[in-house]
């Protein structure tokens, strides 16, 4: 989905900054919006929402039909328990995201992209010993947090945190697909030299991050799944050793939790979850789910 960096940032990753206090977007009047599924089985009616999860500030994406769904549905589900607890996230990553003797960062790298981490580093305020100390899954997602300043999107302002701010007003639960933990785990699990490729991504595509996430926010805003589904055949998407334990085994666990459901639950997950083959939306209907585009 435009790369693996662009991805790793607005699409992927676990919510590192995150807190449940996002704002109030705009209401959209233009008649489009992003992807919105209704899912019905047996006495279970929801939806399925495609989000991204750092977004800039004043992003109108709300619509009427938006709206109307989180208003009528019982509990919000994200993708991992926890998000708006900043303090767990970072105990987790952390611990999960940490080895010792691990060589120097510069050396996971092709020398071609060693002159911008450097710039990366000192961008976000880093030392390479600093970071040395982070598997190189770990440092990825720190460095794409650089990018995100950059590029001016933030966690507070992504589609979860506005969403649990919804629910939360509104007094109804909020649980998750899977826990924090193994969110992260997902990533730490990758081979070392899946890392090392999510790592090279991040840096070898940092300059040209503006103009990828404008790229996949176009799309997202207009609900253009066809769009999103040939950005990921760029990246993750092609590369088995990511794609495997990051969206298809993701995919089909959460199908399968959602499966056990009941009541009205509003379900709301990374939009690469939601394109391309074994997308969730897709399992489901497998497993007899009716599912119907509501937007």
């Amino acid at each position: 989905m435009i790369r693996r960096p662009v991805l790793l940032c607005a699409l992927l990753c676990a919510l590192l900054l995150t807190s449940a206090c996002g704002s109030q977007p705009a209401l959209r009047t233009d008649g489009k919006g992003p992807a919105l599924w209704r899912i019905e089985k047996g006495e279970t009616r929801g939806y399925l929402f495609g989000t991204v999860h750092a977004l800039p500030d004043d992003v109108a994406w709300e619509t009427p039909a938006l709206r109307d769904a989180m208003a009528g549905a019982d509990r919000l589900v994200v993708e991992a328990r926890g998000l708006d607890d900043s303090e767990m996230l970072q105990t987790t990553f952390q611990s999960l995201g940490q080895s010792p003797g691990l060589p120097p960062i510069p050396q996971r790298l092709p020398a071609a992209d060693r002159p911008a981490l450097d710039a990366l580093l000192d961008e976000g305020g880093l030392s390479e010993p600093a970071l040395r100390p982070y598997e190189s899954w770990a440092a990825a997602l720190m460095l794409s947090t650089v990018i995100q300043s950059r590029i001016q999107v933030h966690g507070d302002r992504g589609v979860e945190a506005t969403l649990m701010a919804h629910f939360k007003a509104a007094g109804k639960p909020i649980d998750g697909l899977e826990t924090v933990q193994q969110q992260f785990t997902a990533f730490d699990r990758l081979p070392e030299d899946a890392q090392r490729r999510l790592l090279a991504d991040t840096v070898h595509e940092a300059n040209d991050a503006r103009t990828r996430y404008a790229a996949m926010m176009q799309a997202w805003l207009g609900g253009d799944l066809d769009a999103l589904a040939r950005m990921g055949m760029d990246g993750m998407a092609t590369d088995p050793a990511l794609a495997g334990p990051l969206l298809h085994d993701r995919n089909a666990a959460w199908a399968a939790r959602i499966d056990g459901m009941r009541g009205r639950p509003f379900i709301a997950v990374g939009a690469a979850h939601l394109t391309g083959p074994g997308n969730v939306a897709e399992l489901l209907a497998r497993r007899g789910w009716r599912v119907t585009r509501a937007q």
